[in-house]
């Protein structure tokens, strides 16, 4: 991926880390349009961004899918970076809720992406170079007990991204897996930002670095995330787990409490 040059749609741009990859593709000169369902972060990101563009977007609806990308096609043919970082993550107590919640973070977080990409894979395929990327998380890799079907979707839009990039290995489009570690961002709701999370602007730093000194990595790891990214592979998966979510349900108790 050429960090340069490029038109990039970036899905769920009106905060948090989608909003932070934004503003720096736009600083280092690529067009940029930002995308979500509420029109008034998008609008407060592009006013302070002068050039930037925004489009609406609700990834849960594939009719409205399907209309953003035409319409996003139409307006911006020179569409050559994708990147699929829109979510949601809601709490959910497995034991009394009922599946609406998961229900809707699956259509968001993982047939919202689905769903786009398959609309715009064929524009980009006639590309000279283009690329997918698509935001998981740490937690698919070592899951939260708090968000579990947050969790379930990253790891399934994990597995997704293997297989898509497997089938585009001899096409002009690269395919690429941001894998964040807990960072403070919005994501999180009524339940506030964590102080023990990574600061957004030095995920993001660290994350662009990364993607301009490695074009050609398949999974952008920010240091703080590999722990959890090779738990299983470094055999301390079982080792660590119940420490990990003892650590998330104490530090939630910690904001709440403040």
């Amino acid at each position: 991926m050429q960090m340069t040059g490029n038109t990039v749609l970036v899905t769920g741009g009106g905060s948090g880390i989608g909003c932070g990859l934004a503003e720096s593709l736009h600083r280092v000169g690529n067009q940029v349009v930002i995308a979500g369902r509420r029109r008034e972060p998008l609008q407060e990101v592009a006013k302070a961004n002068p050039g930037m563009q925004i489009l609406s977007l609700d990834q849960g609806d594939p009719a409205d899918i399907r209309r953003f990308a035409t319409e996003l096609t139409d307006r911006y043919p020179d569409l050559n970076v994708v990147i699929n970082n829109a979510g949601i993550q809601r709490v959910e107590d497995l034991t009394t809720s009922g599946p609406s919640a998961a229900e809707q973070t699956v259509a968001i977080n993982l047939l919202g992406p689905i769903r786009l990409t398959a609309a715009l894979l064929p524009s980009m395929l006639k590309k000279p170079r283009a690329a997918i990327v698509n935001v998981t998380s740490g937690l698919a890799f070592m899951p939260s007990s708090l968000t579990p079907t947050y969790c379930a979707t990253k790891a399934a839009l994990h597995s997704y991204t293997q297989s898509l990039r497997f089938q585009l290995r001899e096409t002009s489009v690269q395919v690429i897996e941001i894998i964040p570690p807990h960072v403070q961002t919005a994501l999180q709701g009524e339940r506030g930002f964590d102080p023990n999370a990574m600061p957004l602007d030095d995920y993001v730093t660290e994350t662009m670095t990364l993607l301009r000194t490695k074009p050609q990595a398949e999974e952008i790891l920010v240091d703080r995330v590999k722990g959890l990214r090779f738990a299983e592979r470094d055999g301390v998966y079982d080792e660590i787990y119940r420490a990990f979510n003892e650590a998330i349900t104490a530090s939630v108790g910690q904001v709440r409490s403040g």
